[in-house]
């Protein structure tokens, strides 16, 4: 199990996050208050944006939702999606990221993607220096392999800092994080939140209606991304499964994202609070080691780490 990072006030971070990513975009304010309301009485105290999001639009909206809770909240954004990781743009992105939020310190910082155009060096310094100043309390990657990370750990270690937690991508049809990112963190005592528990809405079942509206159908990336033939058959699949168990496709699908032994708190996300009902709903599945085996056997592994399988399988 890897570590949990507490809010302000020391309380733990909830089992489950939520992104904002659709505040101020495809969720107008009003929904996206419903959906922070329908979060906080689930008990959700993580909430996770980013400068790039809706051009600034999810940070503001969040921004004002949690004025009135700020110490419960463990709030996250990221920088450097665009203009890189060098210690100027992440300062830029970080100040407008504060003013938008009203906020004098965010929880967590997240460096939103691997810079290889940045000397590490340099982005992990100016992280240690926001810290030092108290702009930030917890340092988080976001889309770096293994190797990064732990490359990052050694280089922080000069300035004092360590890698706090770290956002792969993580679901049933995308499960690369299996074999060393999650190893990896807990091994490094590494929070894990990670994003796409649904595989960008596939695995909840709605693609397999003709006409079914959505990111997969509009937006090539995620078309992309999910559009594999055995991807949408694992979908079909979970939702058989979650029909014998009566229980949406959703539910199962964040339910199990959660059970890995490392312990990762899903990033949750929706355009209303109907939509997100069944994520919030696997805060209470019971997630058996048969359930959580049978949902498994719905998708292929991937390889291992080594080729040399028999001394995996002899514990050598």
């Amino acid at each position: 199990m890897t570590r949990i990072l507490p809010t302000p006030d020391g309380t733990p971070a909830s089992r489950f996050a939520f992104g904002t990513m659709q505040f101020g975009g495809r969720a107008d304010e009003a929904q996206s208050a419903e959906m922070y309301a329908a979060c906080r009485a689930a008990g959700i105290n993580h909430f996770d944006t980013a400068w790039v999001y809706t051009s600034g639009d999810s940070e503001n909206i969040l921004g004002r939702l949690v004025q009135d809770a700020r110490d419960k909240l463990l709030i996250a954004t990221k920088v450097g999606y665009t203009g890189g990781a060098g210690a100027e743009n992440m300062r830029a992105q970080l100040d407008t990221s504060r003013a938008r939020l009203g906020l004098d310190r965010v929880d967590i910082l997240y460096l939103h993607r691997f810079d290889a155009e940045t000397e590490l060096r340099e982005t992990l310094e100016c992280f240690a220096e926001f810290k030092q100043q108290g702009l930030i309390r917890y340092v988080g990657l976001s889309n770096f392999a293994a190797w990064q990370v732990v490359k990052a750990q050694m280089i922080g270690a000069e300035f004092d800092l360590s890698i706090d937690i770290l956002q792969p991508m993580y679901s049933l049809v995308k499960r690369q994080a299996e074999v060393e990112i999650l190893p990896m963190c807990a091994d490094q005592d590494i929070a894990i939140a990670p994003y796409s528990p649904l595989g960008g809405g596939l695995l909840t079942g709605k693609y397999a209606a003709d006409g079914a509206e959505g990111r997969l159908r509009e937006d090539a990336r995620y078309n992309s991304r999910y559009g594999q033939a055995w991807m949408h058959e694992a979908a079909r699949r979970l939702s058989a499964l979650a029909a014998e168990h009566g229980l949406a496709p959703a539910t199962l699908a964040v339910g199990w994202a959660a059970a890995h032994l490392a312990a990762p708190m899903p990033i949750i996300s929706g355009r209303t609070a109907e939509q997100i009902a069944p994520s919030l709903a696997a805060l209470d599945v019971q997630m058996t080691p048969e359930l959580y085996d049978a949902i498994a056997a719905l998708s292929p592994r991937p390889a291992p780490a080594t080729d040399r399988l028999e001394e995996q399988e002899m514990g050598a």
